[in-house]
């Protein structure tokens, strides 16, 4: 792992062609979900990689829904992040948008987990809460059975992505339930002091 552009570099990159409130905080959100998922799986050395990942995986989404994964190359590319990183960001569109197949466990989770944030995203809306700090699995599986719900998260997506991973559905979503938990409050407060550019 090997690309060397730094969080701050990441930052602006990120904003340069996203300014969707929503799609910033989804950025944030699986950056530190990635992060926590490093340190969890044994990748603390890794974890800055992993986090950066995360925080441009939708890079090219907001101006080029069409394009998703296609036009995030070039974008990452001017940016200076190395070939590594483009393969793995690129990799979780796989089977939908691109075929870069995710390799890496790095890859594997950010395929599984990045569908899976905005599902639990949507979940804990719905608390009287507002938070994912009292949501738990049983309650998520129901909203996962529910096709109607937050119906723009793909299932497929995160089933495969629990299978590549070897691990059970209810693995999968407690973990990334605990990472969500992990980071809420920073994203909170992230979010509150973002400003679009005008």
């Amino acid at each position: 792992m090997t690309s060397t552009i730094t969080r701050d570099e990441a930052v602006t990159l990120l904003k340069k062609y996203n300014q969707e409130p929503f799609h910033i905080q989804h950025a944030l959100t699986v950056e530190a979900v990635m992060r926590w998922y490093a340190q969890e799986l044994g990748y603390g050395e890794d974890a800055e990689y992993w986090a950066i990942t995360g925080l441009l995986h939708d890079i090219d989404f907001e101006l080029y829904p069409q394009e998703h994964c296609v036009k995030a190359p070039e974008l990452l590319r001017e940016g200076g992040v190395g070939d590594d990183m483009i393969h793995s960001v690129c990799s979780h569109g796989y089977g939908i948008c691109c075929d870069v197949e995710p390799v890496h466990e790095m890859e594997k989770v950010l395929f599984a987990a990045d569908e899976l944030t905005g599902l639990i995203g949507a979940a804990a809306r719905m608390r009287p809460s507002k938070s994912v700090m009292d949501l738990e699995v049983s309650s998520l599986k129901k909203k996962f059975k529910d096709k109607r719900f937050a119906a723009g998260c793909s299932r497929d997506v995160i089933r495969t992505g629990a299978e590549r991973l070897g691990w059970t559905l209810e693995e999968l979503m407690e973990k990334t339930i605990l990472a969500m938990r992990s980071c809420e409050t920073q994203i909170s407060e992230a979010m509150e002091a973002y400003a679009p550019e005008a």
